[in-house]
């Protein structure tokens, strides 16, 4: 399935003369098809992009690319076809239980975590994130954070098949910081909830 992606996405690509971030015209539905129904990972967009783009602006449109997916099919979830999905994904939950317990508690990092990590298919985050009581504007953020998150780590990962000759040390060292201060947030955030947990029940 990811060669026959990759087949035709080149194909589209020669076939329309796209250049440069103009290939969101043919990623940002991709990237909605993979969100939707998840037939192909959603790493096989990220090198795409950075293939026909290069590393850092390759990133940039990966990321643009899976922050609007994310928006998409949390609004569709929401408003549009809440029944459908119910009906459609309620029993892979059951496998996922733990995730949305931890979704319900802790929000946007949850999501943010969720995205950074292959843990999940994203589908099933944007379906969790709207029918739990996250609201849209802690969505939007965490969407667009744990995007960035996951498709850096996909980067750095692709970017050294892509370009194995390429220097990351940059890459890395600068996602290294971005996942500390993550965790510093995070852990100022959490003990901030357990003393607030501990004075309701005092």
């Amino acid at each position: 399935m990811n060669e026959w992606i990759e087949q035709w996405t080149s194909w589209l690509i020669d076939a329309t003369q796209l250049g440069g971030f103009s290939i969101l015209i043919i990623t940002i539905p991709l990237a909605l098809l993979q969100g939707t129904i998840g037939i192909f990972p959603f790493a096989t967009i990220v090198m795409l992009h950075i293939s026909v783009l290069g590393i850092a602006d390759g990133l940039i449109a990966s990321w643009i690319a899976g922050t609007a997916a994310g928006m998409i099919i949390y609004l569709l979830c929401g408003y549009l076809f809440a029944d459908w999905f119910n009906r459609k994904w309620l029993h892979k939950l059951q496998k996922y239980e733990k995730w949305q317990r931890g979704l319900e508690r802790y929000g946007v990092w949850a999501v943010i975590f969720l995205r950074t990590l292959p843990i999940m298919p994203n589908n099933l985050i944007s379906f969790m994130s709207a029918i739990s009581n996250m609201k849209l504007s802690s969505y939007t953020w965490s969407n667009m954070v744990g995007n960035l998150s996951g498709i850096w780590l996909y980067g750095i990962l692709s970017a050294s098949v892509v370009f194995p000759d390429s220097d990351l040390r940059k890459l890395i060292f600068s996602y290294i910081i971005f996942l500390v201060a993550l965790t510093v947030i995070f852990w100022f955030r959490n003990r901030n909830m357990i003393k607030r947990d501990r004075s309701m029940t005092a």
